[in-house]
Order: structure tokens, then sequence, then C-alpha cells
């Protein structure tokens, strides 16, 4: 059952700049919504601010940018003046960040085991032994096959497959209440992409936990997904339940939907998506 009635995140008027000679360049432009215990896609083209709109809630946006936000709250808490060591108590035990490619996100050096436990290590008194057994059960709800194994393993020995869940189990270890998940399966194939999202949705209803879809795939998150925000040029131009994507009436959302490539589609010319589709909903 959605639990939506009280947000665990509210972001209002969020912009977000980057200096220029000419001055700011806004890349997000007063982007408001909340998020409950539910999975909400942000979706959109490369570039729409979508990543940075998901980095300025986790504090991970360069020193340069400029945020501004009438409200960004987790758990009612106020994340505009937050410092280091507020983030850093915050990150792996709040919410956590899942990215595209193990291979940018796991330390080729350092055996699998010791970065699955690497949140707990800073975040709770847990004894070695404990933080393995709790490691290895991680492992194991996410479906690594032969956890020991791969605990004294290095990302380098793991397929992507076994990297992307490994990195998973690395981020949810502590139990967060949020998790944004940027891109999580582009680097993947599609059965194994299926595979990946199908455990976000497992997961995310076990733990009680709400997540951030970063995705550009509307057929991906038509299934995934309890609802859509669209972005465009840095506006949430479009909102609506995951659904109904296939039934969207605003133009641009239509042209993605439209736009996404298939075996119908081979050979043929997809849609073209040009500026007249900017209109806020």
């Amino acid at each position: 059952m959605i639990d939506t009635s009280t947000p665990l995140l509210q972001v209002e008027n969020l912009t977000i700049s980057f200096p220029s000679d000419a001055g700011p360049v806004p890349v997000v432009k007063e982007s408001s919504f909340s998020l409950g215990q539910e999975i909400v896609a942000l979706v959109g083209e490369s570039g729409s601010g979508k990543s940075m709109t998901g980095r300025a809630i986790m504090g991970l946006l360069p020193r340069r940018a400029m945020v501004t936000a009438d409200r960004l709250t987790f758990e009612g808490g106020d994340l505009t003046g937050l410092g280091e060591k507020d983030w850093n108590r915050l990150r792996g035990s709040g919410m956590a960040l899942v990215l595209q490619d193990p291979k940018y996100s796991l330390n080729p050096a350092l055996r699998v085991g010791y970065q699955v436990e690497e949140a707990l290590k800073l975040h709770t008194h847990l004894s070695a032994r404990e933080r393995k057994a709790r490691a290895l059960e991680m492992m194991h709800q996410v479906g690594l096959v032969d956890p020991e194994r791969v605990y004294g393993s290095t990302p380098r020995q793991l397929s992507g497959g076994m990297g992307q869940r490994v990195m998973i189990a690395a981020m949810l270890i502590n139990r967060p209440k949020l998790l944004i998940a940027d891109e999580p399966t582009s680097a993947l194939d599609h059965d194994l992409q299926v595979q990946i999202l199908e455990l976000l949705r497992r997961l995310a209803r076990d733990m009680g936990m709400s997540v951030l879809l970063i995705s550009h795939d509307l057929r991906q998150v038509s299934q995934f997904a309890d609802r859509v925000l669209v972005m465009r040029h840095g506006h949430i131009v479009d909102r609506l339940p995951a659904a109904q994507l296939a039934e969207a009436t605003h133009p641009y959302t239509r042209n993605l939907w439209a736009a996404r490539p298939s075996a119908a589609t081979f050979g043929t010319h997809l849609p073209v998506i040009d500026d007249a589709m900017d209109e806020q909903p």
C-alpha cells in the first residue's frame, strides 16, 4: 500500500544555477514535488535536470552550484543549511544514492565485503563479525549467489549485473529511508535491467523505503514506478500515474512515449521534440 499522506521528502521551487560570464545559468527551475513511501520516477531527455535534482537532494552538487528553494526537507528537517558533518551523518543512513555503472562506483582495488560494510563502519558500532554477518545477509537479499565468495572478491571479478547488485547492497545495508537511483540499469542488458528494477521494487516494499528513480526509459518506468514527473529544460512539465503514461495528454510526454525505440518502430522516423512543447501543465 502506497503511503503519501506524510511526505518523507518535500521540494518546493528548487532552482539550481551555475555561474557564467553572462550571469547565473539555471539548469533546474522552480521544481516542486513530494515523495512518500512510493516509487516516483523523474524522467526526461539528457540535460533536462534530472540528475542535478537528485544530487541537490543528496547534497552532492559541485561547490560552484547555487541552490535555492522555498522548501527542501527530509523527514521535516531542512537540507539547505546542512554542513559537511551533517551530510555525512545523513548519507548512507537516512538516504543513499545508486548510480548507473558499478565500474565507476566501486573501488576496483578493494574487496567487495569491505565496500558493502563501509556504511556500517561509519554509522554503527557493530563488531567486525556483526558487520560481516549483516553484509552477507544483505548480499543474499539482493540476489547474489554464494555471498561468501563474492564478499572476498574484487569488483573486477564480477559481471556487470553482479556489480550492480553489490552496489545496491552497499547502499541499502544501513536501511536508508530514501534511495535515489540514477539510471541504475542503463549499463545492463534488457534482462538484467528488468531483474534489477524488480529487485529495487521488492526491496522498497520489504524495507518500507521511498525511491526516486531517475530514468530516460519510459517503458520501464511505466512498469516499475507509481508516479512520474516529466522534466524538460529544467522544468517539471508533467506529472501523472506511471500506469497512465500511454494515455498522457501533455504533448511532450506523448512524444517521449512515442519516441521509444522498439521492434515496431525499427526503420521508421521517430517523433521530433521541439521547443513548442515547453509550456507548463
